[in-house]
């Protein structure tokens, strides 16, 4: 299997279109389809934030193995309504750090949301702020 058709294949086990993609991973629809068409490689940088944003490992993604679960060295991605969230450059600014943040801060960032999700819980739209 090749690299374009194992991006496609975490792509959609994911459930994200092409265009969802390309936008949670700043890049646009026709670089993300040549990617997975082959057509063009990614560098180390972009291959490690495929890694990432496919909750796999590079090793995977190049047919190095065919285990495509994070090892257990690495956190586990149980936060795919968080990452969503600071993919929106609306609201990517504030953790506009986080992708390139060591697991610790990450950690931080990700409590730090859960915490402003908790309070916004049930609150609708004109209500006052807690």
């Amino acid at each position: 299997m090749t690299l374009g058709n194992r991006l496609r294949e975490r792509r959609e086990k994911l459930g994200k279109t092409q265009l969802d993609a390309a936008r949670g991973l700043g890049i646009s629809n026709v670089q993300l389809s040549r990617y997975e068409s082959d057509d063009r490689k990614p560098d180390p940088d972009m291959l490690a934030r495929f890694a990432e944003y496919y909750r796999t490992t590079t090793d995977y993604l190049l047919g190095r193995t065919d285990n495509a679960a994070i090892d257990a060295v690495r956190a586990p991605r149980e936060y795919p309504a968080f990452e969503e969230f600071i993919s929106n450059p609306e609201h990517g600014v504030f953790f506009k750090d986080y992708l390139n943040a060591p697991e610790e801060r990450k950690e931080e960032m990700r409590r730090f949301w859960e915490f402003i999700m908790e309070k916004e819980k049930g609150r609708k739209p004109g209500d006052p702020q807690n």
